[in-house]
């Protein structure tokens, strides 16, 4: 049995171990337009210089001699053709398959602003050549100006301090993190980024931006007229997952690969995981999928529940953050702070169910957070303060002596 799983994240690391694991005999190539592999979650600390391109690999040491995979890398796939079992290469190479997984992730999306698309001292930051052209045009730069707020944003700010930049951030929304967080948490970070030197330009949205006889762009007019110099933009507004060599491939797509409750696509014999799925960008959950994607390409049927997938860990200048579940207010929603000089806390009830948790600064007991929101359990009978309901709350001494869920 012949697998190729194309990307080389997490989703088909973790796939490729699954398959190994379940037939040693199998026939494991990975393909990838990266050349290295490498955590997105850690391209800001090689954007500050704490990490080099080695340690940022996720993977264990000889992994592909470990696990007898193959792998052609810094080559992307330009076509899928299923009905014969095929895939093409930039390189026009075909190459055949018994079962393919699609696990090449999202692209930065550089919105249509001026001349953003191509001015030659704008980026994304989404791969670790990313990454690299960013460190490399900071060389020369002293001016960064970041479109975007979220984590990507911020990570991109953080590191770049490290370097001496000076920083400016544009965001659409009134805050910081709109994604992640509240205002009121959102503003604990912006105090912080700010005291490290970073100018917030919240509400705004960049409108004009034109390149110079350097083919660079120099200055980003926001919608107020104001203008923001730069000598480098970094693009943080979004990403969209990267789909594009599957047209005419029967393969249906939204937002991402369609998958159905297996992670197989709407084609046969191929399977989506990690982030060209759409169903999640937290890691957890695209090395989860990669196990279970690897299992059904073996013939274990196994089915991907966790759908559930807002899940945040936030750490900036050393304040810890975690959000589970939803963080915008409904109407019909009950909002219950809890806040002190060492933390903030806020969780959203509906129904008598716990839909979202905010926790800031001490964020003790994530798992039973996490728990409650997916499964949706009735909390409005507890008699107890919501912030310190624990596991003991639902645990009971089943048969045999032993603990289990009494909800």
């Amino acid at each position: 049995m012949k697998h190729v799983i194309i990307g080389a994240g997490v989703a088909g690391v973790e796939a490729a171990k699954t398959i190994r694991a379940l037939d040693e005999r199998a026939d494991i190539l990975m393909i990838s337009a990266d050349t290295q592999i490498h955590s997105r979650c850690m391209l800001h600390k090689f954007l500050a210089g704490e990490r080099d391109e080695k340690s940022l690999d996720f993977t264990e040491e000889d992994f592909f001699e470990k696990y007898n995979v193959q792998w052609k890398s810094g080559v992307r796939v330009i076509q899928v053709c299923p009905q014969e079992k095929e895939i093409v290469l930039e390189t026009k190479e075909r190459v055949g398959y018994d079962r393919l997984l699609l696990a090449n992730g999202s692209d930065s999306c550089i919105p249509p602003v001026g001349e953003l698309r191509k001015a030659s001292n704008v980026y994304g930051l989404r791969n670790l050549c990313d990454a690299q052209a960013i460190v490399k045009e900071a060389e020369q730069a002293e001016n960064v100006l970041i479109i975007g707020s979220g984590l990507v944003g911020l990570d991109a700010a953080y590191g770049l301090l490290e370097r001496g930049k000076k920083i400016t951030i544009v965001e659409m929304a009134p805050q910081i993190l709109p994604v992640q967080l509240d205002a009121h948490g959102a503003k604990s970070y912006q105090r912080l980024f700010e005291q490290a030197g970073v100018r917030f330009l919240l509400g705004r949205k960049a409108c004009q931006a034109q390149c110079g006889a350097d083919g660079k762009i120099h200055e980003v007019i926001l919608d107020n007229e104001e203008k923001a110099a730069c000598d480098m933009i970094i693009v943080a507004a979004g990403v969209r997952a990267s789909v594009g060599y599957l047209d005419g491939s029967g393969i249906l797509c939204d937002r991402g690969v369609s998958v159905d409750s297996y992670l197989k696509t709407s084609q046969q014999d191929i399977y989506a995981a990690g982030d060209i799925t759409g169903l999640s960008g937290i890691w957890p959950n695209a090395a989860d999928q990669g196990r279970i994607a690897g299992k059904n390409m073996c013939g274990v049927p196994t089915e991907y529940t966790d759908r559930f997938a807002m899940k945040n860990t936030i750490n900036f200048f050393g304040l810890l953050s975690l959000c589970v579940g939803r963080i915008c207010q409904e109407e019909g929603d009950e909002i219950v702070v809890c806040e002190d000089q060492r933390q903030y806390k806020r969780a959203i009830i509906k129904d008598g169910k716990i839909e979202g948790i905010l926790l800031q600064g001490e964020i003790s007991h994530a798992g039973t957070w996490q728990y409650l929101i997916k499964n949706q359990i009735d909390v409005s009978g507890i008699q107890k303060d919501i912030f310190k309901i624990s596991y003991a709350d639902f645990y009971r001494v089943g048969e045999r002596g032993k603990y289990e869920w009494a909800v």
